[in-house]
């Protein structure tokens, strides 16, 4: 009789008791016989019942080594690493320079603009180190010389894994920016800037930014790990595409002034958030993202794009390019999403196939993992703008 089968209700999708996860079979002790499914089950379902489908085990052993990295990381997952170069002509012959330069622990990254020879020097440059960073403020005389034409080098960026933003605005306001990198470490200051130039060069940073946002990539794992089916996935997916895109574009604007550490820790949280779905939708519980995934990957999606706005403002975005490089770097960040979507489901589908046997509970390693990088998260960004008794 079906009733006294503890594999019940094959049509809805559970299994022993509980919503079945799995992908495509039941396993006993003895026998293995095909499910059916109503629709196909999403691949990142493998991941949540270890007993039926062991190899994702392997994957989850993977997120966790990397998840083991996570906390020795700045907690503010946001910030871009290279280095800013920012030339401003304020007067006639006069130039304000910015030299803004990461640092790793005490050191400082070995590298030096080497600026037009007709700029020269006034007075002492001022530095501050900041966290992270360390800022050379100086004051250049070109004696009336142009820099069109000239060309500006980054010693030493040969040798290193990183990137610098270089930002130049004349007088007259024309404006140029380039991304100087260790293959092409120079810069000719050009009569006119290019939009194509300005165009790939804010596609490249979005792309690196997202890829390089630990928060972000795991808010995106973790919303694979809960969405079901290839329909709600899209919804879910566009979704957060849209609120992100809003944000980011009203807070480059300066129509939306929010700060950067509550921002911050409310991306955290909606990690941590998630994580507490997955254990939910494990346990056979019908959790609020699976009833309305594209409801709360929009809500939080808002706040992702503050903190992409945020990390746009450290670097800065031409004036006179403003909606071309405000687009394409949402273009950059849409992309790396995408491609980080792509690599965790081609990843899941292959090692789903590998015959290998998980332990009991191996379920919960993903999403623990999940949560505790992101509690740790949470409490150090609520700390940073949490007051201090005297």
């Amino acid at each position: 009789m079906l009733g006294a089968s503890p594999f019940i209700r094959l049509d809805q999708k559970w299994c022993g008791g509980r919503r079945y996860v799995g992908c495509g079979e039941v396993r006993t002790a003895s026998i293995t016989r095909p499910m059916r499914f109503a629709s196909s089950p999403h691949p990142t379902q493998c991941l949540l019942h270890s007993g039926l489908t062991p190899a994702g085990v392997v994957f989850v052993l993977m997120v966790i080594i990397l998840a083991g990295l996570f906390p020795a990381a700045p907690a503010n997952a946001d910030e871009i690493r290279p280095a800013l170069l920012d030339i401003k002509e304020q007067n006639t012959g006069l130039f304000a320079v910015t030299w803004k330069v990461p640092t790793r622990g005490d050191r400082v990254l070995a590298i030096t603009p080497r600026l037009p020879g007709s700029l020269v020097l006034v007075g002492s440059p001022s530095i501050r180190n900041l966290p992270g960073a360390r800022i050379e403020q100086s004051t250049y005389n070109s004696n009336g010389n142009s820099l069109t034409g000239s060309t500006i080098v980054i010693d030493g960026l040969a040798a290193l894994q990183t990137d610098v933003l270089l930002l130049i605005q004349l007088q007259d306001g024309t404006q140029h920016s380039a991304i100087l990198r260790p293959g092409s470490p120079e810069f000719t200051i050009p009569l006119e800037a290019s939009k194509l130039e300005v165009a790939g060069d804010y596609w490249r940073m979005g792309t690196i930014h997202i890829l390089e946002g630990v928060d972000h990539l795991l808010f995106v794992l973790a919303l694979l790990l809960i969405v079901s089916g290839l329909g709600q996935l899209v919804k879910a997916v566009t979704a957060f595409t849209v609120a992100h895109s809003i944000t980011l574009a009203l807070a480059t604007l300066g129509v939306v002034h929010v700060p950067a550490a509550p921002t911050e820790a409310i991306i955290a949280l909606s990690i941590l958030f998630l994580a507490t779905e997955i254990i939910h939708k494990h346990n056979g519980q019908i959790s609020l993202t699976e009833r309305y995934p594209w409801v709360i990957a929009f809500v939080f999606g808002l706040f992702h794009g503050l903190g992409f706005a945020g990390a746009l403002s450290e670097i800065g975005v031409p004036q006179y390019e403003v909606p071309l490089a405000l687009f394409m770097f949402n273009v950059g960040v849409e992309t790396g999403q995408l491609l980080f979507i792509a690599v965790v489901l081609s990843l899941i589908a292959m090692l789903t196939r590998l015959p290998l046997t998980a332990p009991q509970g191996a379920w919960r390693l993903l999403p623990y993992s999940i949560g505790g990088v992101a509690a740790f998260w949470t409490i150090d960004r609520v700390m940073s703008f949490m007051p201090y008794p005297v």
